[in-house]
């Protein structure tokens, strides 16, 4: 059912500023970050730095992801009596298949391996997001379809990502994308888990999800065409509209900008095509400040700040847009409304 809202019921978060939603959000809110050194070196022989999640050595790989999303999962799950669990699908959003360094095994037993941490099995529309950044909007569609056609009283949407394996540490240093003393236009890798339960209406839910949008954008990071965000301002009008809002009526913005100054143009671009009327001021957050680029990881990280910040009142408003891009040229948008707009 298109335009249908989804309620944010609950959120939960696994990151290298804190291991639960709550800790998370108030370390992104004061601009804390953790960068730490791995245990691979760039091409000067430095050190590269990242944002680790503090889960403990012995997990790694397939399995350090499964830790992390089980982690998140039970914390949004901690308001479901746990009989409810095993009817409750998950949609798990991984990197995209393409991704230099991808895990083996994400798409034919991670979610398998996560189910039985939780003690539960899959429920019958549980399923694998493989769509890296745009992953989570790509989930909130599905998941409201899940809700609205199929009947499924919640969704729990589950993002696990890490960039810190050497072969994707290694892809993206060789192509000058990774945050070093000698490259300022780059990120600091990172890791983690983002969780959020959705139904069709809660009470007390923080936010509701009002509108989604995609694209494509065919002038991508590692393109020599010119860069006009045409699929970012595509993906932000379609959930706009969607919403039944105009660019003005948003608050402010909460994107997956990580570092790279492809990005941040892109996202100055998009506004300068969407907004027709003078903002005084028209906030842009960043998460990945903070907690790294965590792939995934980011759009669940988006909503669970824009929740705490409603929460706790010291979002810029009741309207967010939350925007995402992808290296491979995917574009994704979704409106939240907090409850001082319901």
């Amino acid at each position: 059912m298109s335009g249908a809202p989804l309620a944010i019921v609950s959120t939960g978060l696994v990151t290298a500023v804190g291991l639960s939603a709550p800790a998370s959000c108030a370390a992104i809110r004061a601009g804390i970050a953790n960068p730490s050194e791995t245990r691979f070196t760039d091409s000067d022989g430095e050190w590269i730095m990242a944002q680790q999640v503090a889960v403990g050595k012995r997990w790694q790989g397939r399995m350090r992801l499964a830790r992390m999303g089980a982690m998140a999962a039970v914390e949004a799950l901690a308001g479901v009596p746990r009989e409810e669990w095993a009817r409750t699908p998950i949609l798990l959003c991984v990197a995209e298949p393409d991704r230099p360094g991808r895990l083996e095994g994400l798409d034919e037993s991670l979610l398998a391996t996560l189910a039985e941490m939780l003690g539960t099995q899959p429920a019958r529309g549980s399923g694998v997001v493989a769509r890296g950044r745009v992953g989570v909007a790509v989930a909130l569609a599905h998941a409201r379809s899940l809700i609205h056609e199929r009947g499924c009283a919640k969704v729990l949407i589950l993002a696990v990502d890490s960039l810190l394996g050497w072969r994707t540490l290694g892809h993206y240093e060789a192509n000058r994308r990774l945050l070093t003393p000698r490259n300022s236009d780059g990120f600091l890798p990172g890791e983690g888990a983002g969780a959020l339960l959705v139904a069709a209406s809660a009470e007390g839910a923080a936010m509701h999800c009002t509108g989604i949008g995609f694209s494509l954008e065919d002038a991508r990071v590692d393109s020599d065409q010119p860069l006009r965000a045409e699929g970012l301002s595509q993906a932000i009008r379609a959930a706009l509209a969607e919403a039944g809002c105009a660019m003005h009526d948003i608050d402010y913005r909460i994107a997956d900008l990580s570092g790279e100054q492809y990005y941040f143009k892109e996202a100055t671009l998009a506004l300068a095509r969407l907004l027709r009327r003078v903002k005084p001021e028209f906030d842009l957050w960043h998460p990945a400040e903070c907690i790294g680029e965590a792939g995934a990881v980011v759009g669940a990280a988006a909503v669970g700040v824009a929740c705490a910040a409603d929460a706790k009142a010291y979002a810029k408003g009741p309207a967010v847009l939350v925007h995402l891009s992808n290296d491979d040229g995917a574009r994704a948008a979704f409106t939240l409304v907090g409850g001082a707009a319901r």
